[in-house]
């Protein structure tokens, strides 16, 4: 996994001074892409001055207002998170997360998604996300600063990239289907369910949280989704 294809983006963060604190940690790894989704902040000289040094990690950041722009692009998406959720979400730790991306190669982008300092992310945030990844910390007190869940994260993908060669280049169409392409075949999948009455266009609910649960889990590849999606259109052809 090439590092300058994977994306560190901090939703909603509150403070400049952990963008900061975020971007020195990314560089002492040699990361280098940081993505702001709604930043409640200013990006000024006290995010600059906590960066010791990190300043092209700021001064090279993009800034999205929601969270499905920001990771259009991604055909991996992991959301770090302390909190249980209702709806279970495929989980790693953080060594079988390094691994993971290790063993996808160098061509596909990933994103590595930290929520508000506060809240985290919502649960429509998380949906959009292939993994959920817990540090494991004392039950107690696990909320970590965001600075040093970004440096432990980073650090395992560093460590891991150190000691393993990198995989073969696979086929473009075998790469993981990007966020968007799969955003676009979750709207289709909705509207060809509610169209035979499978689903309730009032209200969605778990069917659909489901069945994107089941789809991110099994990483969808380009060709893959393409083929969905030809199966929804003879559907909605064969209806029509």
């Amino acid at each position: 996994m090439k590092l300058e294809n994977i994306s560190i983006v901090l939703v909603g963060t509150t403070h400049p001074g952990n963008i900061g604190a975020a971007a020195r940690a990314m560089h002492n790894m040699c990361f280098n892409r940081l993505v702001l989704v709604d930043p409640q902040c200013a990006v000024g000289e006290v995010a600059y001055a906590r960066a010791s040094g990190a300043n092209a990690v700021l001064d090279d950041r993009q800034t999205f207002t929601g969270l499905a722009q920001a990771i259009a692009d991604c055909g991996c998406v992991i959301a770090t998170s302390a909190r249980r959720r209702s709806l279970a979400w495929p989980e790693l730790s953080p060594e079988a997360m390094s691994q993971k991306l290790v063993d996808m190669g160098g061509s596909s982008r990933v994103a590595l998604v930290f929520g508000r300092e506060h809240s985290g992310l919502t649960n429509e945030e998380l949906q959009l996300c292939n993994y959920m990844l817990s540090i494991p910390a004392n039950p107690e007190f696990s909320s970590l600063n965001l600075a040093s869940a970004v440096q432990i994260v980073c650090y395992e993908i560093y460590r891991r990239q150190a000691i393993r060669p990198a995989a073969a280049v696979p086929d473009a169409q075998d790469l993981p289907a990007s966020s968007a392409e799969t955003e676009g075949y979750f709207a289709q999948l909705q509207q060809v369910l509610e169209s035979n009455g499978f689903v309730n266009p009032e209200q969605p609910g778990l069917v659909m949280q489901r069945l994107r649960r089941l789809y991110l889990r099994s990483e969808p590849t380009r060709n893959e989704i393409n083929i969905l999606r030809g199966m929804l259109s003879a559907i909605e052809r064969q209806r029509d």
